[in-house]
């Protein structure tokens, strides 16, 4: 595979998925699921891949971590064995592995979602939250994860920490993938965020801040995006766009609402932890399939000769380093709650005396809304 292929960003991915399935080897072992419940809201988290698979309000049906991989993205993998699903990790690396990589078995999207994660700590109360731990060995990148929960009323607090047990340091990529779909992803669904300056895969690489895009605008087949909506349009395949924050941002944020079903998720996280915010669209026979709202340290999917030689773009690096022997510890926060009839949208959203507070988008009495939260990130 060729690192400066022009073939379209929706058919490498599906072709790289595809072949990178096949050819990687992963845990099949089955194991339940983590539930962790408050008296306002449900978390599941599965054991095989790691994904937050349910993330829904007590008294309201809609999950809008309800995705899983398709037979079109992926071949079916047989009953226990890790698959991409809801909210998953990428690590080390966010896409595509090299072909030497891909011969010896390392994944798309690395290893931490097709492996099978441990529960270290089942839930249990603590302080008025409800915590857990589970963790994973990455053999191939040389990794141990730990993942800490702790979930109050409708708010989790979600910190991993990855060791490197590797004899040598090493370059790596941390990417959170949260991924919504149907029902709770719908013609009605916006999509806000506070992210600045970004740009589609598919085009090339801007070379200074003037050549970006500016959230939510993109060009995607020479024609301007609006990336807030995501609608139905006959048209099939995927694209991404990649955003940066301004310099004076230190909590990045992203949401997704739901107005006609009153729902809205939230993430909120360190731009110091994860600095670039990636939105993944799909659509299959014509109909909206999944959006990925994926925030991490990269902001370019290409395997890690491509980013070394880039480097960095629009001032944001687009690896890590870890050395041998390091622990690393990135925290996010993510979010559920009920909205008022008719809500536009998220205009500003920041954390205030054990709140996170979201002000409406308008200017004509936008509504403001709170949800508590007990702990927050480090």
């Amino acid at each position: 595979m060729k690192f400066a292929c022009k073939t379209p960003f929706s058919q490498r991915v599906r072709f790289l998925m595809l072949l990178v399935c096949c050819m990687s080897t992963c845990q099949v072992t089955a194991q339940e699921p983590l539930v962790l419940e408050t008296g306002m809201a449900r978390v599941t988290v599965a054991s095989a891949g790691g994904g937050l698979i349910e993330f829904r309000l007590r008294d309201h049906a809609l999950n809008p971590l309800n995705w899983r991989v398709t037979p079109d993205l992926e071949p079916p993998v047989a009953s226990g064995k890790p698959y991409l699903q809801g909210h998953f990790l990428c690590l080390d690396r966010w896409g595509p592995p090299t072909e030497a990589e891909q011969k010896r078995g390392m994944p798309f999207h690395g290893e931490a979602p097709r492996v099978v994660w441990q529960i270290q700590d089942k839930p249990v109360q603590r302080d008025g939250l409800v915590v857990a731990s589970m963790g994973c060995r990455l053999p191939l990148a040389g990794f141990k994860v730990q993942r800490a929960l702790s979930l109050g009323a409708s708010a989790l607090l979600v910190k991993e920490h990855v060791t490197n047990v590797n004899p040598r340091g090493r370059i790596y990529n941390w990417v959170q993938h949260p991924s919504i779909a149907p029902p709770f992803l719908a013609n009605e669904t916006v999509v806000d965020s506070n992210a600045q300056q970004g740009f589609l895969q598919d085009n090339p690489v801007p070379t200074d801040h003037q050549k970006a895009s500016r959230w939510p605008a993109v060009r995607i087949n020479r024609q301007q995006v609006n990336l807030r909506r995501f609608v139905d349009d006959g048209d099939d395949g995927h694209d991404v766009s990649s955003f940066v924050f301004a310099d004076t941002t230190t909590l990045g944020w992203v949401t997704a609402s739901n107005p006609k079903a009153g729902l809205l998720i939230g993430y909120v996280w360190k731009t110091s932890d994860y600095p670039w915010l990636n939105i993944w669209r799909y659509r299959h026979e014509g109909k909206v399939a999944a959006r990925g709202l994926e925030f991490g340290t990269t902001g370019y999917h290409q395997p890690f000769p491509a980013l070394v030689r880039e480097q960095n773009i629009l001032g944001r690096a687009l690896f890590e380093y870890i050395d041998t022997g390091e622990t690393i510890t990135k925290s996010y926060v993510v979010f559920v709650t009920k909205l008022p009839a008719n809500f536009l949208g998220v205009a500003r959203l920041e954390y205030q005396g054990k709140e996170i507070r979201i002000l409406e988008r308008g200017n004509d009495g936008p509504r403001r809304l709170s949800v508590a939260i007990k702990h927050w990130l480090n």
